[in-house]
Formats: C-alpha cells, structure tokens, sequence
C-alpha cells in the first residue's frame, strides 16, 4: 500500500530534499565520489578490497581460511588507508552521516518521536 502526501507534506519533503542535496555535507561528498569514480587506482583498490572480504567470508563459513588470505587483505586494507582519494570519499561520506544524524536529531525534537525509526517503519 503506498501512501498519499498531502500537498504541503510533498511540498514540504521536496523542499528538504533539495536543502540536503545542495548543503555543503553533500556537495562535498557527491565531489569525492566523482573523484572516486574517476580515479581508477583508488576504485580498483576498493573493488580488489571487497572480493578479498567477500572471498574470506566464504573460506571462513567453510572452514578453509590460511594465514596467506588473512594476510592478503591486511595488506589490502592497508594500501586502501594510504589513498588520498578513498580517505577523502570516506571522510565526506561520514561528514554527510553526521549532518543526516543532525537533521534526525532536530526533526525529532520538533516531533517529539524518533524520526529516522518512525520514518524506518513507515516505509517499509
């Protein structure tokens, strides 16, 4: 069952919509994604990271993981926290957590419930 707006609930959802997307938090993390995106070393590095993860996971739920494979994503990690572009995306994407946390934060006082949780559950 999908729910109706009224109009200055849509209104009003838009228009806090639009004041996320051009504050500062998420300017400068939609600018550190492009980079991302763009710079191939750093999303190689990522896409190497998370096979090396997802293939440890698997090795672990059978019982097959050698020291090599523990060893093989350390390494990994490591070069991943020495590069400049996938450190700036992160920062900006946790700077972007932080002012959603913030917006919740204030929302919810204003509403006197939990928003994110009311929001969570109406939803799904």
């Amino acid at each position: 069952m999908q729910a109706v707006l009224s109009p200055q609930l849509h209104e009003a959802t838009h228009s806090l919509i639009e004041n996320l997307l051009a504050s500062e938090a998420f300017i400068h993390y939609q600018q550190a994604q492009s980079i991302l995106n763009e710079d191939n070393n750093a999303s190689d590095l990522l896409k190497q990271l998370s096979q090396a993860q997802a293939s440890l996971r698997q090795k672990q739920a059978k019982g097959e993981v050698a020291q090599a494979d523990t060893e093989e994503l350390h390494e990994l990690q490591a070069k991943v926290q020495r590069n400049r572009v996938v450190l700036g995306y992160a920062q900006s994407q946790q700077e972007a957590v932080n002012f959603l946390r913030e917006i919740d934060a204030e929302i919810s006082g204003l509403l006197g419930i939990s928003f994110a949780s009311f929001a969570n559950h109406a939803t799904c």
